[in-house]
């Protein structure tokens, strides 16, 4: 039987324990661009990009 891992779920798992053990450097910055190409390549992508707009529309209104 075959197990397969989303790599943004993969990339996800390993940048938040990095990110939570404060061992950051080289490792975890190919880590960070991982997760982020394969997170805009899913559905996620368009309501990011949508909050991201509206909280630099309400910060630049403020």
């Amino acid at each position: 039987m075959a197990v397969t891992i989303s790599l943004v779920a993969l990339f996800g798992l390993v940048l938040f324990f990095l990110l939570r053990s404060k061992s950051l450097g080289a490792g975890s910055a190919f880590i960070a661009t991982g997760f982020g190409f394969f997170l805009a390549s899913t559905g996620a992508s368009k309501p990011i990009n949508t909050l991201t707009a509206s909280l630099i529309e309400t910060v630049s209104n403020l």
